[in-house]
């Protein structure tokens, strides 16, 4: 690999001294300029946008490795500059701050569709695991471009369908993925990364049971549940998350009138699913996927709790950013009130005596400061809906999130199972404050998830890891590395 990287960059540099040279030499005049300096014409284009692609991609994915980490990967010659990487990749096509591109398709390089997927994947896949550098509005830009140009082009129609979701327009994303798969029939798999993605549109657009029947261009959108029963019946990427997606989806209340008969039916495949999720999971080079593992324990615990669970599909959402990608109307109009009813429910005195109790409450509590933040702060990239009226201030929302953060504070060390809530609710508490621009607490909330002290019990009670730490601890660091930028 070094090897590989070495050669890109002693490539890279021998074009930057090409065009140096060039710009020094050439008579007085215009220059071949595509955005980001003189171009020597005498290097192939081919060969230009190969390089840009391999130099790129190494610095980029390098680039994502943890700081410390960083730090001594450079030591052994390795450089990774994110900026730069995303610098290289934009060249090909010439991107900068114009709406469209400098590099006409007369003067392109082959590689230069695959430089800018590689944008998009960064820009709209892993944007979700990291913030430094992060450009939606670049994304929609070589998105629109490229459509333009390749109108049935699949994997542009997936970018447009991850760019409507970022934006908190989940509607369009399945129309974009709807399209997808019309436009192309013979490979089935790529059907399965529409309907995943759609699932997870569901789920910020708050059609997740069957019967809801959202008409897109033609498809009928049968909420997410029916997206996840095809992925459980054809796809085997991942059995135990298609199962538990079900699952959950089919515990949504109907949107429809429901005999006692079919509720009993319906309850029964819920329970058949729970109990195939745990021996449904795979192993990658011998280790488990973690999101399989979460699904697994929830799984169980539904059957020990005797068929329940609170708040299962927007605990799901959670992981699936479909609260931050949720559209202020579904948020408030949706998602906070099957909160608060939850939250009723437990108020109870009866409920005090269930199995999970401070389970249920503290989830309940994280999920409303969760929503609560994103109706105060929206997501930067999202677009709001000019005829959405908002039923509380982006100060009474910030408010009341502290609130329900600080009450998972103080009934955490009641937590039975679920101890990833409290070092979720540290790092979502951390945002909040990032956005409330105090900084140096943000950072203080933010440096206890990752300092691997015991933050919902003594370590007497500790037990092992918690659900999808490895996956909390990337998406902390790259917000402690972006606190500065106010994208949280």
């Amino acid at each position: 690999m070094r090897t590989i990287v070495s050669i890109y960059r002693t490539l890279y540099k021998y074009i930057q001294t090409a065009d140096a040279e060039y710009a020094a030499s050439a008579p007085p005049g215009p220059l071949v300029d595509r955005g980001h300096g003189p171009e020597s014409p005498a290097i192939d284009a081919h060969f230009r946008s190969g390089v840009y692609l391999g130099a790129g991609m190494s610095t980029l994915i390098l680039s994502l490795l943890p700081g410390r980490l960083l730090n001594l990967v450079e030591l052994f010659g390795y450089h990774a500059d994110r900026k730069e990487g995303l610098d290289m990749l934009a060249r090909a096509g010439g991107w900068g701050k114009a709406d469209e591109p400098l590099v006409s398709t007369q003067d392109e390089g082959v590689r230069r569709a695959i430089c800018d997927l590689a944008l998009l994947i960064f820009h709209l896949v892993l944007s979700t695991v990291t913030f430094d550098g992060v450009d939606v509005h670049m994304a929609e830009r070589i998105v629109r471009w490229n459509l333009k140009r390749y109108p049935d082009g699949v994997l542009f129609l997936f970018a447009a369908g991850r760019l409507a979701l970022a934006q908190s327009q989940p509607r369009k994303a399945i129309e974009h993925h709807t399209r997808a798969m019309q436009v192309q029939t013979q490979y089935r798999n790529l059907h399965h990364v529409s309907f995943w993605e759609m699932a997870i549109a569901g789920f910020a657009l708050g059609h997740v049971a069957s019967g809801v029947n959202e008409k897109s261009d033609g498809f009928m959108f049968d909420g997410s549940e029916g997206c996840w029963r095809i992925l459980e019946k054809e796809a085997s990427w991942s059995k135990a998350i298609y199962s538990y997606g079900l699952a959950v989806s089919l515990l949504e209340p109907r949107p429809f009138d429901e005999s006692a008969e079919d509720r009993e039916k319906r309850l029964k495949e819920v329970s058949a699913l729970m109990e195939k999720v745990p021996t449904s999971r795979q192993k990658i080079a011998g280790k488990s996927i973690p999101l399989e593992k979460f699904v697994a324990r929830k799984a169980r615990k539904y059957t020990a709790q005797s068929g329940r669970l609170a708040l299962p599909v927007l605990e799901l959402g959670y992981f699936f950013l479909s609260i931050s990608r949720a559209p202020r109307n579904v948020v408030e109009g949706k998602m906070l009130p099957e909160v608060r009813a939850q939250l009723v429910e437990l108020d109870k005195p009866e409920s005090e005596k269930n199995v999970g109790y401070a389970d249920d409450l503290c989830l309940a509590r994280f999920l409303e400061g969760v929503c609560l933040r994103y109706v105060a702060y929206p997501d930067p990239d999202a677009i709001r809906d000019p005829a959405e009226t908002p039923l509380m201030t982006p100060d009474e929302a910030a408010a009341g999130s502290k609130r329900a953060f600080e009450a998972v504070f103080e009934h955490g060390p009641k937590i039975e199972l679920d101890h990833w809530i409290v070092y979720h609710a540290h790092y979502e508490y951390g945002r909040l404050l990032a956005c409330m621009d105090n900084e140096s607490e943000a950072r203080t909330h933010l440096e206890l998830v990752m300092s691997g002290k015991y933050l919902e019990v003594g370590a007497s009670g500790k037990k092992g890891k918690y659900s999808l730490e490895n996956a909390l601890h990337m998406r902390t660091s790259a917000a402690l590395e972006a606190l500065h930028q106010k994208r949280l």
